[in-house]
């Protein structure tokens, strides 16, 4: 019942199948082998681009912490804002109650 394949398909498969299969793995390898290469300097430039962008980035957060005022000083701002403006109001008030005046 279980009879031998013939001798044809074990042919093709020893004289056609096996090198044609093999060539396929062998061009395979090739191309990813190249792509890697190919990938390396992109690697290399994607990598110092970053390197330098951070760096430029830790430069550009210092000078803001160096040249942004802090917010003590803000705070100490409003401060005189708001008590230069009480004093402008009291003496507007002052004058209106005097009657409007001159």
């Amino acid at each position: 019942m279980n009879s031998p394949p013939p001798l044809d398909l074990i042919w093709w498969i020893t004289a056609i199948e096996l090198p044609v299969l093999g060539g396929l793995f062998w061009l395979v390898q090739q191309t990813r082998k190249e792509s890697e290469q190919a990938l390396d300097p992109l690697r290399r430039d994607l990598e110092t681009t970053s390197t330098q962008l951070r760096e430029s980035l830790a430069a550009y957060k210092l000078e803001v912490a160096k040249s942004y005022a802090s917010i003590t000083e803000v705070k100490a701002l409003e401060d005189r804002l708001t008590s230069h403006l009480l004093r402008i109001e009291t003496k507007l008030d002052g004058r209106l109650a005097d009657g409007g005046g001159r």
